[in-house]
């Protein structure tokens, strides 16, 4: 099972991560293909916990080569940050690869998001203001930076006034602010150029490569299905696309390669930012979610809002990504409960929707319609096989499995490294 995608099958933050992680020790090659440094995802290894933003997670597993793919945006002061923290933890960052094509996040974009955010007022789409739309706006109007741009100063210097002559119009004309200077901006990108010129390569070329000769890659997405800016809950969504087609794109190999793609959801919902949210709490219950799940943003410590497990989403999401297995996490924290309520339709002013309603205006005013399961009061963060959990959690796992259209083949039990119960084997 040579490539794998693993990607966010709700609005992000369902654990990926870890699902990326476990499969690491396994694969030679794990790729982030798109975002950048507005999601973050935990992994724990023992006794120790790492929370990573930009990088892909199989730089904390031995032997596999991480890479940054060329439709990721890349923080080049991030990325070194994250590259010292883990190296002064032990970690061995040097077989890290990132594509000559991925484009740079400029200071002037991270300056534009925020203000752009704030003149937004109640229309905020509720960004985290690190500069990752401005960037991928930059590419598709081709006034954007690239990791190559880096190794010639004239040209860098020339992108960076190109780019500067209308931004700046912007900042000082629209938002009041003070324009950006073109020598310092050129200045600050080109401090990074030989500290990351040695992890540069042609990334589709080594990845298409490494499919020739049977190695087995895993491609991890940023972000999540409802947040892609095709696919997502538009406009409130991210600048890239967060779903399966994404890969080809941001990493540059074709459709033909992909073997499975894994879809990771959590047994309830959860989302960050503005946007509709049909099963969202906004009562004690969601509190509890939340406090019990530790739902708060690993890149920017937002609570996230919380809600009821949505089918509706997991079929959606098994659809437009081609789904073949879901890794279902964050069975435990639904422990203790006497019902567990399962969305399985929406009702859009008096019709009933098992699938996805067609406009936005729909989905914003859609209501969950419930289904009822038995809860169970059992510790289950240790258990291994599903045949240990529960009856009633075993028959809730069942229940979405069958709801959400695609089977489940990990159950996640807890928030070590080791807490999975494996059903299906995600590269057999």
């Amino acid at each position: 099972m040579p490539a794998v995608v693993v990607l966010g099958a709700q609005w992000g933050d369902e654990g990926k991560g870890k699902a990326t992680d476990q499969l690491g020790s396994r694969v030679d090659y794990v790729v982030k293909f798109n975002g950048g440094n507005n999601a973050g995802h935990t992994v724990v290894v023992g006794d120790e916990k790492y929370a990573l933003h930009l990088l892909p997670s199989g730089i904390l597993s031995p032997g596999c080569v991480p890479v940054i793919g060329n439709g990721v945006v890349v923080d080049l002061e991030v990325l070194f940050e994250e590259l010292e923290a883990l190296t002064s933890r032990g970690v061995d960052v040097s077989r890290l690869l990132i594509s000559s094509s991925a484009h740079v996040i400029p200071s002037y974009n991270r300056t534009l998001d925020k203000v752009t955010e704030r003149f937004l007022g109640k229309r905020q789409i509720g960004t985290t203001g690190r500069g990752i739309g401005p960037t991928y706006a930059d590419k598709m109007n081709r006034v954007g930076i690239r990791i190559s741009d880096l190794f010639d100063e004239k040209i860098l210097r020339e992108k960076v006034e190109g780019a500067l002559t209308q931004k700046n119009q912007v900042l000082v004309k629209i938002y009041n602010r003070r324009a950006a200077d073109i020598d310092a901006v050129t200045a600050e990108l080109l401090a990074y150029a030989e500290r990351v010129r040695p992890m540069v390569a042609d990334t589709s070329l080594v990845l298409n490569q490494a499919l020739d000769a049977g190695k087995t890659l895993v491609f991890e997405a940023g972000q999540a299905t409802m947040l892609d800016v095709d696919h997502g809950t538009y406009p409130f969504v991210t600048s890239s696309s967060a779903t399966a087609g994404g890969v080809c794109t941001g990493a540059g190999i074709g459709p033909t390669r992909v073997d499975r793609v894994v879809g990771v959801i959590k047994a309830y919902t959860t989302r960050v930012g503005e946007g509709p949210f049909p099963t969202e709490l906004l009562d004690d219950m969601g509190e509890h979610l939340r406090k019990t799940g530790g739902e708060y943003g690993v890149t920017t410590g937002r609570p996230r809002r919380t809600g009821w497990y949505d089918a509706v989403i997991a079929r959606y999401s098994g659809r437009v990504n081609g789904l073949t297995d879901l890794v279902l996490t964050k069975l435990d924290v639904l422990t203790g409960m006497e019902k567990v309520p399962v969305c399985v339709a929406y009702d859009v002013d008096g019709v009933r929707h098992d699938e996805m309603p067609v406009d936005q205006s729909a989905f914003h005013h859609a209501k969950p319609i419930y289904e009822e399961l038995d809860g169970w009061w059992e510790d289950i963060s240790h258990c291994r096989t599903f045949e240990e959990l529960p009856v009633n959690a075993q028959r809730y796992v069942l229940a979405l499995e069958e709801v959400s259209g695609t089977r489940i083949s990990a159950i996640g039990v807890g928030p070590d490294r080791e807490a999975t119960i494996v059903r299906h084997d995600l590269l057999d």
